[in-house]
Formats: C-alpha cells, structure tokens, sequence
C-alpha cells in the first residue's frame, strides 16, 4: 500500500515547485549515493571517481548520514543556500541543537559512540564538519552549476505543467511512482510505508533534486511546510544516461566537442548555445524569441548542438526544455573557444 497525503483546497493553493536545488537534500542524498552500490549506469563512474579522491575520515560523515535510515536532524535540517554555505551552517549549530538532534536519532536507531560527545567536543565537531566539507568539495560542488541547470530545466516543465492546475502538476510529478487519486495524492515509497497524512493547510513544497535518482522523499517535518523530493523530469524520461560521468573540467571532452562543430560554430549557434546556458530550461519557442530568429531556425540549431553534446533537451508532450552540458559551458568559457 503507498503513502497516502490528502490535500484540501487551501493546501493545492499552497502546494509550490521549489525555485532551485536544495544544498542540504543534494548533499544528504550524495552521501547515502555514494554508499550505494545502484544505478550504475547513471551514477557509477561518479561514484568511482569521488570514492577515489575522498580522504577515509569521511567514514565520519558516513556513519551520520547512512545508506539506509535516519540522518540526524542538525545535519539534514540546515538551510544555505550553497554547499558552501550549508557546510558553514552545519559548523556553527549551537551545542544544545547538536545534543537534542543527537538524542532524537539515537531513539530510533544507535549512533557511534564518539557522536554523543560532538556537543562537547568542538575538535570533534570540527573535524566531522571537515570531512563533510571535503565529501561535498569532491562529489557535489565540481558538479554544482549542472545540478542548477537541470532543477532550473524541470522547474521550467513543471511550470508549464502548472498551467494546467495544480492536479495537472501533481498527477505528472513522477507518473512511476506517484497517482493522483483527488483529493490524495498516492506515494508508493521504497520502504513500503502505508499511511494517510493529512498536509490540514499547509501544502507542500515540491523539490526536485538530480541525486534522489530513483527514489522519492517526503519530509514531513520540514518547516514551513512538508517537502516531496522527486527525481528531476531529465531522470524520468528515456534511456538512463550517465550523470558526471567525465571530470568537471571538461578537458578532452570539451576539446573534442569542439573540433565537432568547429565548422559549423558560427555567430549564430554560439548565441542559442549562449542564451541556452544563461536561460536553462528555456522551450524551443522562448529560444527563438531570446535569439531573434524563427522556431525553425531554433530548432536546427538546437539539434545540431545536441548531437554535438553542448546541450541536452528534455521533451514533456508538445514542450521542450534545453540545458547546456558541462560540454557545452566548457566550450562557453573558454578564452580563446578551446579549453
């Protein structure tokens, strides 16, 4: 049996899309993805490469954000609004936040035994926030600015899904794994949890996120309102294609996606490419009208740029979405037009 949320018509009138990643859910799924040993074709030469480069004292971070389980609440609760932030957050959290957060997990499950003494051990919790820094600099930051464009790509879908209503939204939000039926919306959760929730006015906050590959989350704790975390529309539709799976550099990529197009790169192009990247998720229809040209001529452009492996391009029915690629921002910032 699924998760059952019921709505009333004050919590679809408070149901929203989240307006970019969330820092604290990409990098408390990053830490339970790497303990994973799923999804290989989409995460596995990330995988690879981020366990390679990570120092063993992130077995610290581990044992407090789990592949399986409860994430204590000072670690999944911060808000910054970068990684870099949340890492600075997480650093200052008052001694009585850490040992209230530290108690109410060890109710549900046990905590190493040199946790309980984070509160009162400021090297302790120094070198814990060290280890959490260095995961997030290896498996999240080098990749941040992607993780933006493909959350600004599915706001852009769910937005023109929103068009339709709220129902519309939350009907096509992850059709895998979760069923409109109003006025409840039907989860079937990895855990097999079987519950009604009643959201009585708050609504819900739905966030994407590119980590929660296959997996939805709910949060129904989180403040000012309950949170749904679902894959981004990019991981829903087609053949499951790898995430990162080239260093954030770009180096030979980039090189190599270059002399591709390098004769048909022209004034033109280079402006879709430009204008994809400052304007991710942008339709077919609002390219051509930010670049000044025809839909049509839009269009070719586009597809010439993804065969080339510059942009990716979400389809959802008659809409479409483009991203630039690591590739194709590469290619962008480059001085001289090569990495």
């Amino acid at each position: 049996m699924p998760l059952r949320i019921h709505f009333t018509v004050e919590d679809l009138a408070r149901t929203r899309i989240a307006d970019g990643p969330a820092p604290c859910i990409e990098l408390t799924t990053v830490a339970r993805q790497l303990q994973e040993r799923s999804h290989l074709v989409r995460l596995g030469a990330w995988r690879h490469r981020t366990l390679s480069a990570l120092h063993p004292s992130s077995r610290m971070v581990f044992a407090l954000m789990p592949r399986r389980g409860r994430i204590t609440e000072f670690l999944s609760g911060a808000n910054g609004a970068t990684p870099a932030e949340l890492v600075e957050q997480i650093r200052s959290t008052p001694r009585s936040r850490l040992r209230s957060s530290l108690e109410q997990t060890a109710r549900h499950e046990a905590l190493p035994a040199w946790a309980h003494r984070l509160p009162d051990d400021p090297l302790l919790l120094r070198q814990l926030c060290d280890g959490l820094e260095h995961v997030a600099g290896h498996a999240l930051v080098p990749h941040w600015q992607e993780v933006q464009a493909m959350v600004a790509a599915d706001a852009a879908v769910r937005s023109r899904q929103m068009l339709g209503g709220v129902e519309t939204l939350l009907a096509r939000i992850n059709p895998r794994r979760v069923r409109w039926r109003a006025p409840v919306l039907e989860i079937a959760m990895i855990s097999g949890l079987d519950a009604d929730v009643h959201l009585s006015g708050q609504g819900m906050l739905l966030q994407p996120s590119v980590f929660a590959v296959g997996a939805l989350v709910v949060d129904l704790d989180a403040v000012p309102q309950p949170v749904l975390t679902y894959p981004v529309a990019q991981l829903q539709a087609g053949t499951a294609t790898p995430l990162f799976a080239s260093p954030p550099s770009g180096g030979d990529r980039a090189g190599q996606a270059v002399d591709v197009v390098g004769s048909v790169l022209g004034h033109t192009r280079a402006a879709v490419l430009s204008t994809i990247a400052r304007h991710p998720g942008c339709s077919t229809q609002q390219l051509a009208v930010l670049v000044g040209i025809a839909k049509a001529s839009a269009s070719e452009h586009a597809t010439t740029l993804r065969n080339a492996g510059l942009i990716d391009t979400h389809r959802d029915r008659r809409t479409t979405a483009h991203i630039a690629t690591p590739t194709g921002i590469a290619v962008l910032n480059a001085p001289s037009g090569r990495p």
